[in-house]
């Protein structure tokens, strides 16, 4: 009677989760405000070579600004010159005026403030997470605890961007479709690729809104010790997750290209902070996978996210990672066991790919020889035949 009310109680749990986001996150956006972030069509423009700089300025409603980006205009004096004395065509002018325009609608669209206060806290919270998790006192309990504190951060208060995920997929969708690359989203992507290089995927682990949000999700479906769910739970094969994940990228990629269309904008799983910005395909997208999140660990991350894409190549470099130590392990299997994926199977017997590992700490509170640390330097390989027994 009690195993069944426990698994009555995740879904009120899941859904209590959910409404408490969505509420939340809906008046967070209303106190922030800010204007909507989208590529605007390219402007037809009126041209004539006969035409002053201030009269093609006036005639197409451009700012001064603009007119000086484009025409490389040095005081007001060139703003009478005629654009015969350029040496560009209207198709050239048409071009740089919408690469600049580009770039400006994207500077007016940032709340400045709050992506300084969002890095900021960023810093501060990876950094007690990081020594949590060097410390060994992530434990189950405080686990949950501490996805429900970075979702609300990072994505109820500071809401749906910036995000990781956005800095790669909004990067190619602005160059595929208007030949432009916008400098601060490019310093954004460094910074996050750098905390995964420092740290095992440990952005995604605890800095992700959408990430904690799947894993809090998750855990949800876990016994007390968090070592399995309640409902069971699958690993898929991570040939098959990460095969899946690149042909998306790879579709994803190829369209923005080919026909300027943004397939995950549709579908975008922060936009459960910005629910205002979501289409009816998107909010089924997301139920589908908040479901799905209870029986798979991460699918969002596994299958479809860009940055997790390219996080899981930077983490084969990352200087902190799960370690084992070989000459205290028993090669009993439990932290296999209890890994939310097959990343621990692989790490243990360090024979195959490593899939994804978001340094969670499992492997670390279920070790009963405390063999496993959250370390730097390079993972040592167990002597031949030392894991033949398990599966």
């Amino acid at each position: 009677m009690k195993k069944k009310q426990s698994k009555a109680t995740i879904f009120i749990l899941l859904f209590s989760l959910i409404v408490f986001v969505i509420a939340t996150s809906t008046l967070s956006n209303t106190l922030w405000g800010g204007k909507p972030e989208k590529i605007e069509a390219d402007l037809e423009i009126v041209f004539s070579q006969e035409m002053t700089v201030k009269a093609f300025g006036e005639k197409n409603n451009l700012s001064k600004e603009v007119l000086k980006k484009v025409f490389a205009l040095t005081g007001k004096k060139d703003l009478e010159k005629l654009l015969s004395e350029f040496t560009m065509d209207e198709a050239m002018v048409s071009e740089k005026i919408n690469k600049t325009m580009a770039l400006h609608a994207e500077e007016g669209s940032k709340n400045w403030v709050k992506i300084l206060v969002k890095f900021l806290s960023w810093f501060l919270f990876l950094y007690i997470m990081f020594r949590f998790t060097r410390a060994k006192k992530v434990t189950p309990g405080k686990r949950k605890i501490l996805y429900l504190i970075s979702l609300t951060i990072f994505g109820v208060i500071l809401g749906s961007d910036p995000s990781a995920m956005g800095t790669i997929k909004d990067a190619i969708v602005l160059y595929a479709t208007k030949g432009v690359i916008f400098p601060p989203r490019m310093i954004a992507l460094t910074v996050f690729l750098l905390l995964v290089f420092f740290a095992n995927k440990f952005f995604c682990a605890w800095g992700c809104q959408v990430g904690t949000f799947q894993d809090l999700i998750f855990r949800l479906n876990r016994n007390k010790k968090d070592t399995k769910g309640l409902f069971r739970q699958y690993k898929p094969c991570f040939a098959l997750t990460n095969t899946i994940r690149i042909a998306f990228f790879a579709v994803f990629t190829t369209t923005a290209f080919v026909w300027s269309i943004d397939i995950i904008e549709k579908i975008d799983m922060f936009k459960i902070y910005k629910i205002s910005a979501l289409s009816h395909a998107g909010w089924l997208f997301i139920a589908v996978v908040l479901m799905v999140s209870l029986f798979i660990y991460r699918p969002w991350c596994s299958l479809f996210c860009p940055f997790g894409l390219a996080g899981w190549f930077v983490e084969k470099l990352s200087l902190f990672k799960i370690k084992v130590n070989y000459n205290k392990c028993t090669s009993c299997g439990i932290c296999a066991k209890a890994c939310p994926n097959t990343s621990m199977s692989a790490i243990l017997k360090q024979d195959k790919t490593i899939p994804d590992c978001f340094s969670c700490s499992t492997c670390i509170n279920v070790c009963p020889e405390d063999a496993i640390e959250f370390a730097k330097g390079k993972r040592q390989k167990p002597e031949p035949g030392k894991f033949d027994k398990l599966v």
